[in-house]
């Protein structure tokens, strides 16, 4: 059953993993204690997902790592203006004279400096943290996926066990209905008192199967409570999908669901984004050992008050009339940093390296996905059709042994072997039917099918 339980999440995910990039809905959208759809319990937890909430910032960290590295692309301009006072010996600059008396100065000035050649490093790193950037996105959207999976893996698992808790309560419904048509007859002297003991037996032995399956149920209510960030003792009822079972038909082969797999989930579009990135960062830290040219300029004045007492000129002549400007070429040669280039330029080999061996574990992990998927429908489809013949022959031999019971022509013990064995072979279709149609919705999920219930 537990294996089972493993392919259950992908029943419900597939409808939601398009949705997931959507606006999230706030988390007062879903009123506990009432019946909550798959749909509610998916949105509820992409609201509340502290995973997705983290998710969310690192793609933001992603985005201004990307602007700022654009944004060394552009010039450099700074503003700027000291302002002394001075008093002692000091130099008059109107005469250049030593003087004793007190002086104020304000020197403003801007200066501006502008990239013209960096090995490509700064172009290059643009398209690195762009590759990032995008990757975050898809890296977003997987994590999305993951909590849809998971809750949907929940959610199914609550199904599983509402229809247990109903067989359980149907077999228990059938022993004690049966029971007391014995007792009658072991009053009337019809059948003997160890029929009536047995079955006695009997009905509590599913008194206690009931109970298990009571217990089973609200253990999943639990975890699902918890997957929600619900509080254990707050009230949670889910509603139970109409799900019918479908014609199991394998159109496509391993190779064509693997290569549409690749086109449509995130995590390979993440894995090969990284490589382009760490590509780009190859480059821009080669461009770490090139030559750097700049092309600057500034533009400065000067006021002193010492100049304004000797010549009378004011605060805006002097600004005026001290005007400066320069405009120069800055040749950078790298020829020794302590080998920090070129220990960069190795790391981000090292890098590279990584992300490609990453891209390639990830489309293997795929892969292998998919084939596990295809070959488990093929045999869901078996088991189930199995299960299917099994419960209708279970249900037409306890049909027949519950008549010759009741007249007394066979004994208590084919009865009840009868009875258990069609109960279990219920039991077993359920877990094929869920099964069944878990499976084949995976091989939907891997081709990005937009799915509806």
């Amino acid at each position: 059953m537990m294996r089972t339980l493993r392919w259950t999440f992908f029943l419900l995910c597939a409808p939601f993993l398009l949705q997931a990039q959507q606006t999230q809905p706030a988390a007062d959208t879903v009123q506990p204690g009432t019946a909550w759809t798959l749909k509610q319990c998916i949105d509820y937890a992409l609201a509340n997902s502290l995973q997705v909430e983290r998710s969310g910032y690192t793609v933001e960290n992603s985005k201004l790592d990307y602007n700022q590295t654009w944004g060394g692309m552009l010039p450099q301009i700074n503003g700027s203006a000291t302002y002394n006072f001075g008093w002692g010996r000091n130099i008059n600059q109107a005469d250049n004279e030593v003087t004793t008396s007190e002086q104020r100065t304000l020197s403003p000035g801007v200066s501006a400096s502008v990239p013209l050649f960096n090995g490509l490093r700064l172009q290059n790193q643009v398209k690195q943290y762009s590759r990032s950037y995008e990757a975050a996105n898809y890296d977003l959207q997987k994590a999305k996926n993951d909590v849809v999976l998971n809750v949907a893996s929940l959610y199914i698992t609550v199904v599983f066990d509402k229809e247990q808790l109903e067989n359980a309560k149907s077999q228990l419904a059938s022993s004690q209905q049966q029971y007391e048509r014995t007792k009658k007859q072991v009053a009337a002297g019809a059948l003997p008192r160890s029929n009536e003991l047995n079955l006695d037996a009997q009905v509590a032995t599913n008194e206690v199967n009931l109970i298990t399956r009571e217990n089973n149920l609200n253990l999943s209510l639990l975890r699902l409570k918890q997957a929600l960030q619900l509080p254990a003792g707050s009230t949670l009822d889910i509603e139970v999908p109409q799900i019918d079972v479908e014609d199991l038909v394998l159109e496509q082969s391993r190779d064509q669901i693997y290569d549409v797999a690749r086109l449509v989930m995130p995590e390979i579009k993440s894995a090969d984004l990284k490589v382009e990135s760490s590509y780009f960062g190859v480059k821009a830290a080669r461009g770490g050992l090139m030559p750097r040219l700049s092309l600057g300029g500034s533009y400065s004045t000067v006021y002193n008050s010492e100049f304004e007492t000797l010549t009378g000129l004011g605060y805006v002549d002097q600004l005026k009339n001290n005007r400066g400007h320069s405009l120069g070429f800055t040749l950078t040669v790298p020829i020794l940093n302590g080998l920090q280039s070129r220990v960069a330029l190795q790391r981000a080999k090292v890098t590279r390296k990584l992300a490609e061996v990453d891209a390639k574990e990830t489309s293997n992990t795929l892969r292998q996905s998919v084939e596990t998927a295809y070959n488990d429908a093929v045999a869901a489809s078996k088991t189930y059709n199995s299960s299917l013949r099994q419960v209708q022959a279970r249900d037409e031999a306890f049909r027949m042994t519950k008549q010759r019971f009741e007249a007394g022509a066979t004994n208590y013990v084919e009865y009840q072997v009868a009875e258990n064995d069609l109960f279990q072979a219920k039991s077993d279709l359920v877990r094929a039917k869920y099964d069944f149609i878990f499976k084949k919705k995976v091989l939907d999920f891997y081709q990005g099918k937009p799915l509806a219930y």
